[in-house]
This record gives C-alpha cells, structure tokens and sequence, in this order.
C-alpha cells in the first residue's frame, strides 16, 4: 500500500532531522504536511498520493527548461552508460566551461564544483587569498550557502563585525563578516571610508532571492563596483539563482556591471548537483594547482551532471527562448494582481526572466526589513489555499519563485483561476 504524505514525514521525522534534509522543506513557516513527490514532468509535481502541483519551486531554481526534459534525461542516460564517476579529466568539463566564459560576460576561467555552497566557500577563501586580507561584507537577507562565514547577522553597530546566525559557528571567524543593509549606499561608503584596507570582498546577490525576489538598485550596484575597485577588494556576485534564470548572461548582462568573481549553480546543473565559480583570469590563476589557494572536490565535474548541464545550457540558448520565459512569468504576475486588486487585498508583484515575488504589502521591499514587514499570517493562508488548488508555491515568504519554459498559457491560466479562488477566500477573512 502507498505511504500517505503523513505517514512518510511521520517516517522520516525518526531518523532524518526535522523529516527534511534541508530546512524550508519542513512547512515550518507555514504549517502542515510536506508533500513528498514521487515524479514530476513538464510543470508539474505529483506527490505520493497522485496529487498533482503546478509547480513554482521548479527545485529552487535548475528546472528552468521544466522537468523530465527528454533532452536532458537522455544526455544523463547516455552518460551514466560510461560510469557514474571517473576522478579524472573529461572533455565535457572542458565544454561547460568554455560555455560559461563565452555566456557569462565577467568570467574569463571557471572551476566546477558540486553545489552553491561550496562554490560561494571557494569563491571567499580565493578572494582571501588574493587579496591578503580576512574581512568579507555581505548583506542581510541574502544567502550564499551554509558555510560559517556567511552564516553571520548584523553586529550591534555598522563598524562592528557579524554575530553567528547559527549554532556551531565560532564568534572567532564571524567577527571577520560585516553585515550591511541591502540596497543602503551610505552604510557601505562609511565602511569602506573606515575599514577599506581590511575587506577583502563584498559578496552580493544582484538580485536577492533568499528574502523573496528584491532587486538590487542599479545605483547601489554601481558604488559597490566603484568602491571595491577603489579600495583594492573583490566583488563577487552570487548568481546561484539569477544565473541563466533572469537572462542568458546572467544578472551582469542586465546591470551592466563585471563583477571580479561570479558563484554560480542551480540552472547549469539542469536539475543534478553542479555549480561553479570563475571571474577575472589574474584572480583565478591563484587556485591550486597552480596558486596557493586550495579548492578540491571529488565529485567535482561530474560527467552525469555535466552532461545535465550541458544538455540545458543548449535548451536555454534556443531562439526566444527567454522572451517566452519572460512573458510567461509576466502573464502570471499581471494576473495574480489583478485578481489580489478584485478582492481587495493588499498585494504587489515583481519579476525578471524566470524569476519572480510577490508580497503581501502596499509597496515593493528593498532590503531584509522591508520584506520582514509584510503580513507572514495572509502568505500563510494564501499559500495552504494555493496548495488545496494544485499549485505549489514555496513554503516560506522569503523565497523567490520560479517559472518555467513548460509554463504555457493554459497552465499560467489554471494557476490565475486558482489564484483567484484563494484571494476570494483571503477576502472572506
């Protein structure tokens, strides 16, 4: 007989931590059961029971061509014949990275590794190791991974070093992270005014999607390009998720801007674990073999998810392919406003590419308080009234959405038809 969805998390909660192995999949945010999914295809998800989901989460991101491509699923089985693994060089390795030079405007030489984290990891110790210097900057709301620099709050003033975020990360180590406000050019002019010569980077997503979809300013941006380079530290941009997902180039492509180390993941690995990080060739040159700097992974270059990769990167370089992935996402935000303005609920949406948020406030966030403002309670209730509909959202109001190339306009419609129904029950109260 079928395990139920309860009985599974009931299972799992037994053995595994939480019944998830990794924390937003818990519903804790939100309540309730975690559906456990047993396929999916195109756009969507089919969990144990037979429910199936218009999936936005599209795995936080990779699924960007839909799930089950066969185009993709085939390169993986044509790949796998020849072992899983080899611990060696392969030409495909070669391919992908010169797919992401010729693709992403600021990398020159790339590496590949397994998953964001470890690529946002390789990316801080290589600018430590650059530059001499210890202390890094990033901002509150985003997130670059779990590793214990980056696992860091705010101090008590702007000129003092971050807070462990998370038990087991030493006080030692977070005091070399400041964290600032996203968006805000005077805190990070007064920092570098007063500790320029110790930063050894800023690290950014231009695009934050781990507080929800908040654009970075095209101002803020600039003065962070203007005032690394000023100061002699690296800029690093984080495009785990705007990576190939807000454009074929990457969030650079539309800022216009070259960071001097880019981390990249989720859509380069069509759905396996692959990510990458790569920028200027004087920076990557300090890597081990042939710097000081070490990074090593034995899994990394994976031949299945390379050729995964691979397969993907061809899909989304197709004509027009990111005009219909944005008029798609466009479709769906345009009508999940309209719907919230019919019933009276207080609601704004913003997307780019495949990317998208919505917020329950009366205006667009631009930083981490922004987006803690909006009402956590009405997300809550809007999201259990999407999922009794069919449509699954992220579980938590700090996640950013995801539309994909299997998104048409009859499933952008079935999701506005069900968006209207949970606004209408919103409005009930």
């Amino acid at each position: 007989m079928t395990s139920s969805n309860s009985q599974l998390f009931d299972r799992a909660q037994r053995t595994i931590p939480g019944g998830v192995n990794s924390p937003v999949r818990a519903f804790r945010q939100v309540g309730g059961v975690p559906r456990f999914i047993d396929r999916a295809e195109g756009a969507y998800l089919i969990d144990v029971e037979g429910r199936r989901y218009i999936d936005y989460i599209g795995s936080w991101g990779p699924m960007i061509a839909g799930h089950a491509h066969p185009e993709v699923i085939e390169a993986v089985q044509r790949a796998a014949t020849r072992s899983l693994s080899f611990g060696a060089p392969t030409a495909d390795e070669i391919d992908m990275a010169e797919a992401i030079c010729r693709l992403m405007p600021a990398v020159e030489m790339v590496r590949l590794v397994s998953s964001g984290t470890e690529a946002a990891m390789s990316a801080l110790r290589l600018a430590r190791g650059f530059t001499g210097r210890d202390a890094i900057v990033k901002f509150e709301g985003c997130y670059h991974g779990h590793a214990d620099s980056l696992l860091v709050k705010a101090g008590s003033g702007l000129l003092t070093f971050g807070n462990p975020s998370s038990g087991g990360v030493p006080a030692d180590l977070a005091k070399h992270t400041l964290v600032l406000e996203f968006n805000n050019i005077a805190q990070i002019e007064e920092l570098f005014a007063a500790r320029g010569a110790d930063i050894a980077c800023v690290i950014v997503e231009p695009i934050a999607g781990n507080m929800n979809f908040v654009r970075g300013s095209q101002a803020w941006h600039q003065r962070l390009r203007e005032l690394c380079t000023e100061h002699g530290a690296l800029l690093i941009w984080d495009e785990v998720m705007t990576g190939f997902r807000v454009a074929l180039g990457g969030a650079q492509q539309l800022y216009g801007i070259r960071p001097d180390l880019v981390v990249m993941g989720k859509v380069i690995g069509g759905g396996m674990p692959l990510a990458a990080f790569g920028g200027r060739a004087d920076v990557m040159h300090v890597l081990s073999p042939l710097g000081a700097v070490y990074q090593a992974g034995t899994l990394s270059g994976n031949p299945v998810a390379v050729a995964a990769g691979m397969a993907q990167l061809r899909l989304i370089q197709q004509p027009g392919f990111y005009a219909r992935l944005s008029a798609a996402t466009q479709k769906l935000m345009a009508g999940l406003q309209a719907a919230a303005n019919r019933h009276g609920v207080t609601f704004r949406t913003d997307s780019e590419g495949g990317m998208f948020g919505f917020y329950f406030a009366d205006a667009l966030p631009a930083n981490y308080p922004d987006m803690a403002r909006a009402d956590v309670a009405v997300f809550k209730r809007f999201f259990h009234a999407m999922l009794d509909r069919g449509v699954y959202l992220a579980p938590s109001m700090f996640e950013a959405g995801f539309v994909s190339a299997a998104h048409d306009d009859a499933i952008i419609d079935a999701t506005l038809a069900a968006a209207d129904g949970a606004f209408a029950e919103l409005a009930r109260g």
